[in-house]
């Protein structure tokens, strides 16, 4: 699939929103990449690079001006708001469904129900080999900041400062991928 479209139609080139978005999606797109070459995944190369290019394509619709989203949603909103997006665009379920379920280690119905998160309350775990991939590499690079890989031990942090469930989901798919 030819991400470059969707990407032109909602990231203006030049906009400081366009660069993070680019880096980071790239940088989730090798990592993943990577992965799939030294575990010998049974996943297409193309269908990785789409899935991680996509899967924050959301983020434009949430307040996040230190990245230069200029919207009205909150941040934690940006893998649902991707996902409706996509599928609007008519992309393949299978990248909206990246985008819905790439948040955290995944977002379970009593992770909503307890941080009081303002999204619908269902499941928004990672459950393909492909969700879970992206899911993971995404984890290793942020938006903010230098955008420098992060370490194991920073990420396994990052999860824990969420809930102890949150590093416990964030492990299982260390050890799928490790």
């Amino acid at each position: 699939m030819d991400y470059h479209p969707i990407i032109d139609k909602y990231y203006p080139a030049g906009t400081l929103c366009r660069g993070i978005f680019m880096q980071h999606s790239r940088q989730v797109a090798n990592l993943a990449l990577a992965i799939a070459t030294r575990k010998a995944l049974p996943l297409q190369h193309d269908i990785i690079d789409a899935a991680a290019m996509l899967h924050d394509i959301g983020i434009f619709l949430t307040d996040a001006p230190s990245i230069g989203c200029t919207g009205t949603e909150p941040y934690i909103r940006h893998g649902l708001l991707g996902a409706e997006l996509l599928r609007k665009e008519n992309a393949p379920e299978i990248f909206a469904r990246v985008a819905e379920r790439h948040t955290g280690a995944g977002i379970t119905v009593n992770d909503i129900i307890t941080q009081n998160l303002p999204i619908p309350c269902k499941d928004y775990c990672p459950e393909s080999l492909l969700e879970k991939l992206i899911c993971y590499a995404d984890k290793f690079y942020s938006k903010s900041g230098n955008m420098e890989e992060k370490t194991l031990e920073k990420v396994r942090q990052s999860m824990a400062r969420i809930s102890p469930e949150t590093l416990e989901r964030f492990e299982k798919l260390h050890q799928l991928f490790n």
